[in-house]
């Protein structure tokens, strides 16, 4: 049965402490996404079509860890802290230390396989383990900390919030740093990527104390007992179609998000010559999600519906891409001007869709009788590191098919391939999410509506009834 915990009320401290949860999950998370490949190519001399594919295996690991971790939370019984925070005080070491690893410059005279088994096992560690035991506990706790559909909206905000104000650090300032100028030409330093790695595992734990600190669970559900049944469970979930479609559209946003951060660490120094284009690039989207997105969402969605308000700006992305693709603009910075906009299109969706998986835990609960914060997260968690390991494959595929090396990385028909690349990934991945939640996912704003009016129906019958 339901509880209700003694806590002080739902408030700024609530906001602030989610913000820096997801502020200390994407310092090591967008870091990754957006250099690693990068750095692995430039720095460690692995083939692109190589990191790719070690990059995608060990996200498909994810299927056992991520479940796992999400029926582990379930079935935890809370403590003093609460069910979800203890996780994330337990494993904020370990993860970031794990990440720290992955960016070791003084290995790069090592043997090549001992190269590709070293990327393979640091990256396995940090994602699949130490990562996957902080963000699914963290995710998992939004319907905890208020019961309060308005509430978890705001947490959506302030937890796109922290996420971009991560992309800001790590996508503007990391170029600044990073890169050096050798024989004229701009190249990713190893050591000053080593340092970058240790300041922002270094930070990654500041973070996720803070929201240790300042988060508190009001919401006490019971433990779910008896056995693991992993075909039970996967039957049900897959019976859902809101749960079908938000995890399409977790695939496809991730494959258009990651490709346009991880491309663009090849489209501004390589086709364009500009890291001081891919500084601003960082800049202009992470303040159009800031001084737009996140103050305008809540109210837009709240008039149009979450799912409606997505669709139209997934389109809207799509179709700055294919504008993009056609035009070909020769300068860095009117590709700047494309980036942004379609980042905009994104931030809309990226803002209110941890709201939106609160709706299908919400709908699930309906259908079953039963609430999985935990394993509801968990396998929508799996499906954007799906997403992620389709984008880093992809590249990685892509990469190896316009001849992108070491050695070939300025030769006009590569940058030609790569700036493609980086306009046409991008285009089909927001048409695909448009697509999913218009055509799968069932929970408009009348349905959602609909299902928050039944279930005050039942939690006042079961308050009412002891």
């Amino acid at each position: 049965m339901e509880k209700q915990v003694q806590a002080p009320p739902f408030g700024l401290r609530d906001k602030a402490g989610y913000l820096f949860g997801d502020l200390g999950n994407d310092f090591t998370f967008l870091l990754a996404s957006g250099f690693m490949m990068k750095f692995y190519t430039d720095v460690m001399g692995i083939a692109p079509g190589t990191v790719g594919l070690l990059m995608m295996l060990a996200r498909f690991l994810d299927a056992f860890t991520d479940v796992t971790m999400g029926q582990l939370t379930d079935r935890s019984p809370s403590s003093p802290g609460g069910r979800f925070r203890p996780w994330i005080l337990r494993m904020c070491g370990p993860a970031a230390l794990s990440s720290f690893l992955i960016y070791q410059s003084g290995l790069a005279g090592m043997p090549y396989g001992f190269k590709v088994l070293w990327m393979f096992g640091t990256y396995i560690l940090w994602g699949s383990v130490f990562y996957t035991s902080i963000n699914i506990p963290y995710g998992s706790m939004a319907s905890a900390i208020s019961a309060d559909p308005g509430h978890r909206t705001q947490l959506s905000a302030w937890r796109t919030a922290g996420s971009t104000l991560a992309s800001l650090v790590i996508g503007a300032g990391t170029p600044l740093i990073a890169y050096e100028t050798v024989n004229g030409v701009q190249v990713l330093s190893g050591p000053r990527m080593t340092a970058i790695a240790g300041v922002f595992s270094v930070l990654a734990v500041l973070c996720y104390l803070l929201c240790y600190r300042l988060v508190r669970e009001r919401v006490q559900l019971p433990p779910r007992t008896g056995r693991m049944q992993p075909g039970r469970l996967l039957k049900s979930l897959f019976s859902s179609r809101a749960l079908l479609g938000i995890l399409l559209a977790a695939v496809f946003v991730l494959l258009a998000m990651l490709t346009m951060q991880g491309m663009a660490s090849y489209v501004f120094p390589n086709y364009y010559r500009s890291t001081g284009a891919q500084s601003l690039a960082a800049v202009t989207g992470s303040a159009v999600m800031l001084g737009l997105c996140a103050p305008t969402a809540a109210p837009l969605s709240a008039r149009l519906g979450k799912k409606e308000l997505s669709v139209l700006s997934c389109l809207f992305s799509a179709a700055v891409y294919g504008i993009c693709l056609l035009v070909r603009p020769a300068s860095a910075w009117s590709f700047v001007a494309f980036y942004t906009l379609a980042y905009a299109g994104m931030g809309y969706f990226n803002t209110v869709i941890w709201a939106m998986i609160t709706d299908v835990i919400d709908d699930a609960e309906l259908r079953t009788g039963q609430r999985e914060d935990g394993t509801i997260y968990s396998v929508y968690s799996f499906a954007r590191k799906l997403g992620q390991a389709f984008s880093t494959g992809l590249t990685g595929s892509l990469l190896n098919a316009v001849g992108y090396s070491e050695a070939a990385a300025f030769d006009p028909e590569v940058t030609s391939g790569i700036f493609t690349i980086s306009c046409l990934a991008p285009f089909i991945g927001f048409l695909a999410v448009a697509l999913s939640l218009q055509f799968v996912y069932p929970l408009g704003k009348k349905q959602v509506e609909r299902n928050i009016r039944e279930l005050e129906k039942k939690r006042t019958k079961r308050k009412a009834e002891g």
